[in-house]
């Protein structure tokens, strides 16, 4: 199609300009999609994505939200920071990214299949378009310091209605869930919005691919011993 982005950088640029439709100066946070090797190949990308979220769009574990609100929804079983620093855009390692982070929670994020064959959307596109977000879901940060838990080992279920239907460790993002964030501050994408802000939620990637829903469901993911997050879809 002739008006769709052709490079990355004009993704973000397509995703910055909806984002100021939304008004305020800054998102209330980013999704990274493709942070792991398996939805790397599910979606046909070399690398990760990101797309901002908006403040509506974030909700409290317990959540109820209509079904019928989204288009053929699917979730995905994530790992999410809120930042307590500010984070630049451009080079950051791991170390630089970790300071930054004040809380680490357990996510789910619902996503939307807009298109009809995901993998021949073209990450341009795929920028532009949030890299499928529709909304996210966070869980209570740990009750001790999030620092003490070997976070590359954390295991998250992804349960459906009872079942589980997948799971993967945090070291399936990149090694280690940090280095998901601070490959988004590098981003073009952070470069797009001025960087990363104290007080935004970041959600660093899914450990599964995700599952799709044909109706309402419940949906649980745990990374204990984090709390374990929730939303029924009604």
């Amino acid at each position: 199609i002739a008006i769709a982005p052709s490079t990355e950088r004009e993704g973000a640029s397509v995703q910055h300009a909806l984002w100021r439709r939304h008004g305020p100066a800054h998102p209330a946070g980013f999704k990274i999609g493709a942070t792991a090797k398996r939805m790397q190949e599910y979606l046909g990308l070399s690398g990760p994505a990101a797309g901002f979220m908006a403040t509506g769009g974030l909700h409290r574990s317990g959540v109820t939200l209509r079904f019928a609100d989204f288009q053929r929804p699917g979730v995905e079983c994530e790992l999410a920071v809120r930042l307590k620093l500010d984070l630049p855009p451009g080079p950051c390692t791991m170390a630089q990214a970790a300071e930054a982070v004040g809380d680490l929670m357990a996510g789910i994020e619902l996503v939307e299949n807009r298109y009809t064959d995901l993998a021949q959307v073209g990450t341009a596109t795929m920028i532009g378009d949030q890299v499928y977000h529709a909304a996210a879901i966070l869980g209570e940060p740990g009750s001790g310091d999030w620092r003490d838990l070997d976070v590359a080992t954390l295991r998250g279920r992804l349960i459906v209605d009872g079942h589980q239907r997948d799971e993967g460790v945090g070291g399936d993002l990149m090694g280690h869930p940090l280095n998901c964030l601070a490959w988004l501050a590098g981003s073009v994408v952070a470069e797009a919005f001025g960087g990363l802000k104290a007080g935004q939620v970041v959600m660093l990637g899914s450990v599964t691919p995700p599952i799709w829903l044909s109706g309402p469901a419940q949906i649980t993911v745990d990374f204990s011993p984090l709390p374990p997050v929730q939303v029924t879809l009604a």
